[in-house]
């Protein structure tokens, strides 16, 4: 359920109500808007007289929600979640580039691409310290070793950091070195790794599952949201289909799908979406326009000798290419880039 409170209302009144909630078997979730308050109350309960609340003091609409997602629903809160990362904040009227190289390989490697993408106005530098590949004989990353490359290449370039997390195992450490967690496709449904995400405290970005609905996809937002992390985003990065001529289907319509139904920031990544390099582009080009709050595209000064993705990987002159154009599309469309 949602439960609008009525403006002004006293925190006695408040603590009443969720009091009552708490006490009909729901978890309380508060989120204070610009005008009023509102608690989401989560549990299944489908015969529940909402009249036992309606009639505390304070209340102002008590609504039931059908979206099995609660949290991440546009009901629950109407104002855009705002991702703040330093001076970055992500779902603002900024669009946000995330870029990088899709493993981390070496220490000239990584400096190399974090100075070129920075040098082409992306905010947040990428890479994978732990991959999950298909393949039990393809590069599977540098571990910790991987890591602190990452972050010393962030801290060098005045670039935030975000990395896949595997494992509710790898928490911890990858905690100590990204400042954003990045869920893979993979494991859009690990649901131990979704509980223990969302007793952190930095923000999750959710590669939506390779075969996911749009709903699924927010109700692994839900599961983060639920366990107490607020900083959640999620990422296109396309759906798996009868088509062969692209590496996935690129789901352009998922990005106001995903605003009409959400609050949460919605990032498009092209470059796994199409796994082709000069369709990364018009691609992109395309998600700015659909409303994507950022980017996140593959660069490579080397892709011919990257150790994972490499055909996908923009040139560095594509990537500027590329930042140039974003920054024309969004001007005609009120934001910035």
């Amino acid at each position: 359920m949602i439960i609008v409170l009525e403006k002004g209302i006293s925190d006695e009144k408040i603590e009443n109500v969720i009091r009552h909630l708490e006490d009909y078997g729901f978890t309380v979730h508060k989120s204070t808007g610009e005008e009023q308050i509102i608690l989401g109350a989560i549990g299944i309960q489908p015969n529940f007289d909402t009249r036992k609340i309606k009639i505390l003091e304070g209340v102002s609409a008590v609504y039931r929600v059908t979206e099995p997602f609660r949290l991440a629903s546009r009901g629950y809160q109407k104002e855009n979640t705002k991702i703040k990362i330093g001076d970055v904040v992500i779902g603002s009227n900024d669009v946000v580039t995330i870029a990088g190289p899709c493993a981390v390989e070496s220490e000239e490697q990584i400096m190399t691409i974090a100075k070129i993408i920075k040098e082409g106005g992306a905010k947040i530098l990428r890479g994978g310290a732990f991959k999950p590949r298909t393949s039990p004989y393809s590069f599977q990353g540098l571990g910790e070793d991987g890591l602190k490359l990452l972050r010393k290449a962030g801290d060098e370039f005045g670039l935030a950091v975000i990395t896949e997390v595997m494992d509710p195992g790898q928490v911890e450490l990858v905690a100590k070195y990204a400042d954003i967690f990045q869920l893979g496709a993979r494991n859009m449904q690990n649901f131990p790794l979704l509980r223990e995400l969302g007793k952190t405290n930095k923000p999750v970005m959710i590669k939506r599952g390779m075969s996911a609905t749009i709903d699924e996809w927010l109700m692994s937002a839900e599961y983060i949201l639920a366990s107490g992390n607020k900083d959640v985003m999620v990422c296109e990065r396309g759906i798996r289909t009868f088509e062969t001529s692209t590496r996935n289907t690129f789901d352009l319509s998922a990005i106001p799908v995903i605003h009409k139904k959400s609050h949460l920031p919605i990032i498009a990544d092209p470059s796994h979406a199409v796994g082709i390099r000069d369709k990364v582009i018009p691609m992109a080009r395309a998600a700015v326009a659909a409303g994507a709050d950022g980017l996140m595209v593959e660069v490579h000064h080397d892709p011919a000798d990257a150790l994972s993705d490499g055909p996908q990987a923009l040139l560095p002159e594509q990537f500027f290419e590329l930042m140039d154009q974003v920054k024309k599309i969004a001007e005609i469309i009120g934001r910035k880039a």
